[in-house]
């Protein structure tokens, strides 16, 4: 069942004991989401928590403190936040899902399946911290410790601001959390201006591992496990390196692929849109995502990856 914000407060409103649930390798936007939302059910009342996320980085942690579920919390009610399908749920959430269900998904990705038995999903918003701002309009007060997840949740989904999928509305719901007393400038300095040493090499790797596509206007990097133990790098230190091959002067489409443990890797395509619809490729290799920023997981290593995103991007670009 497809419902509105107005709706799914409504229904929030009316549960309790809410088990949170985000998405595997969660980023920024699931977890401010997730906090946010536990705190805004707990500033009603309610007794909610989040799931332990066993992919979260010491990146992340720092927010989830005082929010973990403790073991053997009976929840009645589960809500999923920036998870655009079942797949994309860790292991343990995914048993949660198969056996109980998911009662509520608030969204903002295109491509969601609607799995959930009520989904709130807007795909016009660039992060899904919008639809939780919204929420909290509507059942309760905007406090600082929201206002701070909100921050974290809709900045980084956005670049802090410079991506293409920024709105005005995207401006809008920063500056009324900006109005709040957050520390904007440690989240700022902490996602966007601090790089390890590690995190630099890194960069040099992936660049030097260019595979130049349509003339340079798309490129596939690549990160290896190799590659990763050769400088010693952790999740930490790539976090977010998609964003990298995107600033190459010409390119139009940048794809970073990342060799996993159990012989996956993980793709990100980020591209102009006018250009390239990222959702599309991806959706070719079981994934999914917003037409400029996209994402899957395939199985091989990185030389299949390279072909499976190679040939996927000219089929969308060129069809057949």
């Amino acid at each position: 069942m497809n419902i509105d914000y107005t709706q799914a407060a409504a229904l929030l409103g009316g549960w309790d004991n809410i088990l949170i649930l985000t998405h595997r390798r969660p980023d920024g936007d699931t977890i401010g989401c997730a906090v946010g939302l536990c705190a805004l059910l707990r500033q009603l009342g309610k007794t909610a928590w989040l799931h332990p996320n066993e992919d979260a980085t010491e990146l992340f942690t720092p927010y989830l403190e005082g929010y973990t579920a403790p073991a053997g919390f009976a929840f009645d009610k589960a809500v999923a936040v920036d998870v655009a399908t079942l797949d994309l749920l860790t292991d343990a959430e995914r048993a949660i899902a198969d056996m109980d269900g998911v009662d509520l998904c608030i969204d903002h990705h295109p491509s969601n399946t609607g799995y959930a038995a009520a989904n709130c999903v807007e795909a016009d918003k660039a992060a899904c911290g919008e639809i939780i701002y919204k929420l909290v309009g509507e059942l309760g007060t905007l406090d600082d410790e929201i206002a701070k997840m909100l921050y974290v949740a809709v900045s980084t989904d956005t670049g802090c601001f410079a991506y293409a999928n920024t709105t005005a509305n995207t401006h809008a719901v920063a500056a009324a959390l900006l109005a709040r007393d957050i520390p904007y400038r440690e989240i700022n300095k902490r996602h966007f201006r601090t790089k390890s040493k590690k995190r630099m090499k890194l960069e040099t790797i992936l660049i030097g591992s260019l595979e130049e596509l349509e003339d340079g206007r798309v490129v596939i990097g690549a990160l290896s496990l190799d590659d990763m133990a050769k400088v010693e790098a952790t999740e930490v230190d790539a976090e977010d390196i998609a964003a990298v091959l995107g600033q190459i002067e010409g390119v139009k489409a940048s794809a970073t692929l990342r060799e996993l443990k159990g012989g996956e890797c993980k793709i990100s395509l980020r591209s102009d849109s006018s250009y390239l619809d990222a959702c599309a490729v991806c959706a070719l290799l079981g994934g999914g995502g917003h037409k400029a920023a996209a994402g899957a997981t395939v199985k091989g290593d990185v030389p299949a990856a390279r072909l499976a995103m190679a040939n996927a991007i000219r089929k969308v670009l060129h069809g057949g």
